[in-house]
């Protein structure tokens, strides 16, 4: 005889207490999104996001032991929908252009309307700059890598040195984005233009040595014939 099905019991109060430090956990977030864009990272202390919200000092420390911890979870969330952005660009080209292109368009837009990755570029770029090296960011550039050596594969790219590619779109997305918020409004289609403009013309000059060193070993050896 089958035993019959005995379904475990539902605990309720586990239920609404997680329930409870997901809305509490959000709140501290969305306080501590207020308080850095006012004052930046290193003005901002853990007491002035608490004060953002209705919730006991200890509530929030045991969600966040510090203000690092918030800052490292903003992070990491916008790290996340903008590699997301960018390798769906990514993905959608369907030439060399929109490779380029269309990349850079979304990471200046999502710059220009994330507030904690403008805020960061405007108030603390050497932070952000370190934060690079860091897996939710650095990830990104992992990802750039691989689709570069997928795009030298194809043939879509001249075949360069990836690591220094890689290193040279990533550095000037952010250096360029450090002048771009910088404008108001933030010239998020001048950026992309430029950038665009840029690494297309010098994909294309990277293709140049290799035919100037045939064209010139040919004509070596058609002088040394006569």
């Amino acid at each position: 005889m089958t035993k019959p099905l005995r379904l475990r019991p539902v605990n309720h109060r586990a239920q609404v207490r997680e329930h409870t430090q997901a809305r509490q956990r959000a709140t501290v977030l969305a306080a501590a999104r207020q308080v850095f864009a006012e004052v930046g990272f290193d003005a901002a202390s853990l007491r002035d996001i608490v004060r953002r919200t209705s919730l006991p000092v200890g509530a929030v420390e045991h969600l966040f032991p510090d203000k690092h911890a918030i800052f490292r979870t903003l992070v990491d969330d916008s790290a996340r929908r903008l590699r997301s952005r960018v390798r769906a660009a990514r993905d959608r080209a369907t030439s060399l252009e929109e490779f380029v292109r269309g990349p850079y368009h979304a990471f200046f837009t999502f710059v220009a309307e994330d507030r904690v990755a403008f805020d960061l570029l405007r108030r603390d770029p050497a932070t952000l700059r370190a934060l690079l090296e860091e897996p939710s960011l650095g990830a990104s550039v992992t990802e750039l890598r691989e689709d570069l050596e997928a795009a030298i594969m194809r043939g879509d790219l001249p075949v360069v040195d990836l690591d220094y590619l890689a290193a040279a779109m990533a550095g000037v997305a952010v250096e360029v984005a450090l002048r771009m918020v910088d404008r108001q409004p933030p010239d998020v289609e001048g950026a992309t233009a430029f950038v665009a403009r840029l690494f297309l013309g010098g994909l294309e000059r990277l293709r140049e040595p290799t035919r100037t060193a045939r064209s010139t070993r040919s004509g070596r050896r058609r002088r040394s014939s006569r």
